[in-house]
């Protein structure tokens, strides 16, 4: 009968959960995975660094609503995935990661990178498990796939050594489990949404807010539009939930969370109530709001904040059963007075970044660079994917944008976890084909810039922004709010970076476009100019050193010694 390694055993068993892609840095301990998967027709993404591979497969997973995979070699090829699978775990997002170990008969014996990845990983991941034997690996595969979807979904690993990895088995003797999960979505108790929809039937200021964990709860989607029209409800959607229920250009309603101030009733679905959301304290949530708290992972219930009601289930499924009963105690609210006042809210909280959108000061304000970029998605990148990357930077992007589409704006998580861009752009365009705008600072620039010559590599047209303040901006303007007199009397420390680094001629390592820009007017030209030339492209721009985002501000101010 035919023999099969352990690569083509891993192809096979990916290849039956649909995978078109694996994102991988070449290593000798896996090199039979990248044979067997192109042997099944899986392409091979390679890249320049590990951690932009895992970033990619966080993209892509969030972007598609199917996890990534990202295949690294042994020893420093896993550690450095680190970041970006912490940065996947506190997003919740589902990937697989499989890397290789050093040969198991030379355990204990100092081979080549013989590391205790297995532990390090564990880590930053919902399950980790080490294969023994290659006839085992469909069998993981599909445990790993399982354990990335459950309740609280996540990133996942799976190491196998290169020996073992290398066998072959008759393929007669090899079990692919069959209908070993589900795609269920988790309904709530029914007592509990009547409660719920006491609430909100009564409530007269509703807010809705969509947490990260609404990515893959999404079924039964559609109800959660028609509950925020029903009941004229503002929604405030984290990142990766943006333009997933709505269009936000069609449907303002979904621009108008941050009117959560003035609420009455708050409903969260899948939130962690994290500092992102000031942990649904004052001044976002009155302290009188009653909050109705769904999440499918029973422990998020009641985190930082008390539930007025705590519904286990999806963000899908439990918002068509709220909606539902709500139906059934009012009618539809066609009284636009609160949507009104939260815009209102909306418009005071916001003040703070139209100053710097509409600012004409020569250097550029930086609120002024993101204001433009946003001019250009809404005429002729209307259907890009917007990456958004650098710490001040980011801020002003996600405030300049608007999303149309699921997984059109692309943001890191809670753990604040700068250089994600070049890999998300990445796995962005793989998962949909659509261009992508890589917007970033120069100091996240710097982490993985050369990963550009991967996009010219597989053909992905991107422009990348980079607001250039020349230094660590989010630090070193916070830093006045907590450190003014050594600010003062010495000056700034470790946060500079040189002054305007030509980064655009870059570009022309791979062919690519570049152009140096000053001037506000002179951005939507040139982002056309490169966009043109269909090749990865840099337009490198110059704002002010000391302009900030309100959040910027904030984090400085939380920052203060009390």
């Amino acid at each position: 009968m035919a023999q099969v390694d352990g690569g083509r055993l891993f192809a096979r068993a990916l290849k039956r959960e649909g995978v078109e892609y694996i994102f991988v840095l070449a290593g000798g301990h896996i090199m039979p995975i990248f044979y067997g998967c192109r042997a099944e027709g899986i392409e091979v993404i390679d890249f320049r660094h590990e951690n932009s591979a895992t970033y990619a497969a966080d993209a892509y997973a969030r972007v598609s609503g199917k996890p990534g995979v990202v295949i690294t070699t042994a020893g420093p090829g896993i550690t450095h995935t680190v970041t970006a699978m912490s940065e996947a775990y506190a997003q919740g997002v589902p990937l697989i990661q499989i890397g290789g170990a050093s040969p198991a008969v030379e355990n204990e014996t100092g081979p080549l990178q013989d590391l205790n990845t297995l532990e390090i990983m564990s880590t930053v991941s919902k399950w980790a498990r080490k294969i023994h034997h290659v006839h085992r690996i469909p069998e993981y595969v599909a445990m790993a796939y399982r354990h990335a979807f459950d309740a609280t979904p996540g990133p996942v690993y799976l190491e196998i050594a290169a020996d073992v990895l290398s066998k072959s088995v008759d393929e007669d003797t090899v079990s692919y489990p069959q209908k070993y999960r589900t795609d269920a979505q988790p309904f709530g108790d029914p007592s509990l949404i009547e409660k719920a929809a006491d609430l909100l039937a009564a409530a007269r200021t509703p807010v809705m807010v969509l947490g990260e964990g609404a990515r893959f709860t999404a079924r039964y989607g559609e109800a959660i539009a028609e509950l925020s029209d029903y009941l004229k409800m503002p929604v405030m959607a984290q990142p990766m939930c943006r333009g997933l229920f709505a269009d936000e250009e069609a449907n303002p309603l979904f621009t108008l969370g941050l009117g959560m101030a003035g609420a009455d009733v708050v409903l969260l679905l899948s939130v962690n109530n994290d500092y992102r959301v000031l942990k649904l304290k004052p001044p976002l949530v009155p302290a009188n709001a009653k909050l109705i708290q769904v999440n499918p992972d029973i422990t998020r219930i009641g985190y930082n904040a008390p539930a007025e009601v705590g519904i286990v289930g999806g963000a899908g499924a439990v918002a068509m059963q709220i909606l539902e009963a709500v139906k059934k105690r009012t009618a539809k609210r066609e009284d636009l007075t609160w949507v009104n006042t939260a815009r209102q809210i909306a418009g005071f909280i916001e003040a703070g970044y139209e100053e710097g959108f509409r600012s004409d000061a020569v250097p550029m304000n930086p609120g002024r660079c993101a204001y433009e970029v946003g001019r250009f998605l809404a005429t002729s990148g209307r259907d890009w994917t917007v990456v958004c990357d650098g710490g001040d930077a980011a801020q002003w992007i996600k405030q300049a944008a608007i999303a149309r589409r699921p997984g059109q704006i692309l943001n890191y998580g809670p753990n604040g976890t700068i250089g994600t861009g070049p890999g998300f752009t990445i796995g962005a365009w793989m998962a949909n084909k659509k261009p992508v705008l890589y917007y970033t600072g120069d100091g996240s620039f710097g982490f993985y810039g050369m990963e550009l010559e991967t996009c010219e590599k597989f053909g992905i047209p991107v422009v990348c922004v980079i607001s250039n303040d020349s230094s660590w901006g989010m630090i070193k303007l916070s830093e006045q709010f907590v450190n003014p007199d050594e600010i003062r009397e010495r000056g700034h420390c470790g946060v500079e970076l040189c002054h305007m680094r030509e980064y655009e001629k870059m570009a022309a390592v791979w062919g690519g476009y570049g152009e140096q820009v000053r001037f506000p007017e002179d951005i939507v030209p040139a982002i056309e100019r490169a966009a043109a030339t269909g090749k990865p492209s840099i337009i490198n721009v110059e704002v002010d050193k000391h302009s900030m985002s309100p959040i910027t501000k904030m984090f400085g101010d939380s920052l203060q010694k009390k």
